[in-house]
């Protein structure tokens, strides 16, 4: 794993770029609703690496690996709770395998659709939970590990914790949240990303929130309270349901990108893309952001 100061001195000659929405653009490759991504992937391992290429080619720095679900709790309700750290280890080796010219990036999520509490029996669970992942991530050889989607503080805390106890220095953490930086459990994110970066973590800020001519405000509002990289990965766009019962996202990748340079404008300094986007949006992306940087 890459210490943080490394990760600082890339950002010292501009942004880093993440990638964009993976389960979306592997449905598209055929991966069925409702499945075990990680085990569909471990199956299927040419869609994740061509897409994952993809995202390399149009200027993605730093790629997910796909073991979003990949905890003990979520991998129980398939029988797999025993390969976790296997599980965890064989994805981020896939994504690895795509190319040496970016680094890879441990993934973790909530698990507040496993739990109904936060209470201290549940706070233990959850770090044991994360420890268990973070063991596979790294023995993979992760750069970084990236905590996504976060509802909770909680949950924060304890990945925050487990990261420490099994030595993983570099570690970013994104909320879901509403535009005026409300959390789902109601806090003032603000605050919230403050203590977090106090505590330790190498960047802090959103995923899966919509990209609209709003966002780049909220940047702005979390920039006075966030001193260091601050991650910006939105959604093309609010959702509509279509006919076919699945979400499709408006945006397209010119639009998408405009915002996003806005953002970066406005302080985010670690910029990708969440639901919706794909290899196009991030290649626009970069294309606008660097003509900015050159103006």
């Amino acid at each position: 794993m890459l210490k943080k100061a490394e990760f600082h001195r890339l950002l010292e000659h501009g942004p880093l770029i993440l990638d964009g929405a993976t389960g979306s653009n592997l449905q598209k490759a055929g991966m069925p609703r409702g499945c075990c991504t990680e085990q569909w992937i471990l199956d299927n391992p040419n869609a994740l690496v061509t897409l994952q290429r993809q995202y390399a080619a149009s200027g993605s720095q730093i790629i997910y690996a796909p073991t979003f679900q990949a905890q003990p709790i979520a991998l129980q309700k398939v029988g797999l709770e025993k390969d976790t750290e296997k599980i965890n280890e064989q994805l981020v080796r896939l994504s690895r395998s795509v190319s040496d010219s970016v680094f890879v990036a441990g993934n973790l999520t909530t698990l507040a659709a496993y739990t109904d509490s936060y209470d201290e029996a549940c706070f233990d669970l959850l770090v044991e939970n994360y420890r268990r992942q973070i063991k596979g991530l790294l023995a993979g050889g992760a750069d970084l590990l990236a905590a996504e989607t976060l509802m909770y503080p909680t949950e924060a805390e304890a990945i925050l914790t487990a990261a420490e106890l099994e030595g993983a220095d570099t570690v970013l953490y994104t909320f879901t949240m509403q535009q005026d930086g409300s959390l789902f459990s109601g806090r003032d994110a603000a605050p919230v990303l403050q203590e977090l970066e106090q505590a330790g973590a190498f960047a802090v800020g959103f995923n899966c929130v919509a990209a609209d001519d709003m966002l780049p405000g909220l940047v702005s509002r979390l920039r006075r309270y966030v001193k260091g990289p601050l991650v910006c990965k939105p959604n093309a766009g609010n959702p509509v349901i279509g006919n076919d019962n699945l979400a499709h996202y408006p945006m397209n990748p010119e639009e998408f990108a405009h915002i996003q340079k806005d953002c970066y404008e406005m302080g985010a300094s670690i910029l990708g893309g969440c639901c919706g986007t794909s290899p196009d949006f991030i290649r626009a992306m970069c294309q606008n952001i660097l003509s900015f940087n050159k103006m």
